[in-house]
């Protein structure tokens, strides 16, 4: 139930020392949930225009451990923590080779178009029972 990924990190994504900006780290993880649903065979603008139905990040617990620099290759790991009818949990690891540097537990929910919650997609749920 885990997905990696590898991401490259461009001089956009440094501060003036050529260290990967904090605030990054949470782009690069959402990539690395979508690329995860994507995996699953979850198709987001598909699942929206069909139902409306959204994914929203309701809480992250985010620690930075080593810094990342410019022009490193990052892998990026995400796996399902846990599941409820309305939201997940996934944990997510960024490592530069065996170092790991940043890891996320981030609680995402599933909003209809009015932002209320609502069951996840069945498609997701047969995915993740698997």
């Amino acid at each position: 139930m885990s997905h990696e990924m590898t991401l490259r990190v461009y001089y956009e994504d440094t501060d003036l020392a050529g260290i990967v900006y904090y605030a990054n780290y949470l782009k690069f993880i959402e990539r690395g949930r979508s690329e995860w649903l994507r995996a699953l065979g979850i198709d987001q603008l598909r699942m929206q225009r069909e139902t409306g139905h959204v994914f929203a990040v309701r809480r992250v617990e985010a620690d930075y451990l080593r810094p990342a620099r410019f022009d490193d290759l990052l892998t990026l790991q995400t796996a399902l923590a846990q599941a409820s009818p309305a939201r997940i949990v996934v944990v997510q690891e960024v490592r530069r080779g065996d170092q790991l540097l940043f890891t996320a537990r981030v609680t995402v929910a599933c909003l209809d178009g009015q932002g209320r919650p609502v069951r996840l997609p069945a498609m997701l749920r047969t995915a993740i029972d698997d």
